[in-house]
């Protein structure tokens, strides 16, 4: 067994220990820059296709892995090409773009790219809300998925709570359209509209998510590692995530779980 087999396997062993299992489908959230330098401290020339191939080892044959590939210039007028534009979310994650047979979803804002068993059923996901009811999230709780953040906190990765708000229709968020060229898997292009269930920044609304972390920690609904502790990776269910989050917001906890204000009181 070569040295990158060794190291693959591995990471693979460490995920699994950090709560992946065979055929699970999970989004993945990473900043890979500390894996990265384990791969070179065992003798390994770092690469996010080691990484990444660790990845679809601890999930399997039937797995199947989803990677965010957000980029937000569409919301300034710049053109979306589905086929080449590229995430903005890391090294992962456009490696994952790149992988031979991976599906990319159509939100121009917030799309994912799915690779593995189940990718197909992401195919002509053109959901027009990031975080809407048809969405790669709405699609990752029904299929009973998981979501698994490497070394980021909550605060820098779980875009999912944004989901939960929009269905739970917030009132410190609100409904914005943003236009402009887009490119479809056709090359063809023509200018489109989609939605994002936004913060309200005229009333000073901040993200801040940290706190529902530590209640997630708190709750046991969290498994593996901290950021920057073992193996960084901590993975959560998606139904669980959700109605975890639904419960603080409908019992009137959201302020101070999932947002702040700048007048608030440090």
């Amino acid at each position: 067994m070569s040295a990158i087999d060794i190291a693959t396997r591995s990471l693979a062993d460490g995920w699994r220990s950090s709560g992946l299992e065979n055929r699970d489908v999970v989004l993945i959230h990473s900043s890979a820059r500390r894996t990265l330098g384990r791969l070179k401290a065992a003798g390994v020339s770092p690469s996010t296709e080691i990484i990444l191939r660790s990845f679809l080892e601890s999930v399997g044959l039937e797995g199947t892995l989803v990677f965010p590939l957000f980029n937000f210039d569409f919301t300034t007028g710049l053109p979306f090409d589905i086929r080449s534009s590229p995430s903005k979310m890391g090294a992962l994650t456009e490696a994952a773009r790149l992988h031979p047979g991976a599906v990319r979803t159509g939100h121009p804002i917030y799309s994912f790219v799915a690779i593995g068993k189940r990718a197909a059923e992401f195919e002509g996901i053109t959901n027009f809300s990031g975080y809407g009811p048809d969405s790669p999230f709405a699609v990752l709780r029904e299929m009973d998925g998981k979501i698994a953040s490497l070394d980021l906190p909550d605060q820098h990765s779980m875009t999912f709570y944004h989901y939960v708000e929009e269905m739970c229709a917030v009132p410190y968020r609100y409904h914005k359209a943003f236009t402009g060229p887009y490119t479809d898997a056709a090359g063809v292009t023509e200018s489109r509209t989609f939605g994002l269930f936004v913060r309200n920044i005229e009333e000073g609304v901040k993200t801040y998510v940290d706190p529902m972390g530590e209640e997630l920690w708190n709750s046991s609904l969290y498994s593996g590692s901290r950021p920057n502790e073992g193996t960084g990776l901590r993975v959560i269910s998606a139904r669980a995530m959700f109605d975890a989050t639904e419960s603080v917001i409908t019992s009137g906890r959201a302020h101070g779980m999932l947002y702040r204000k700048e007048t608030d009181s440090e």
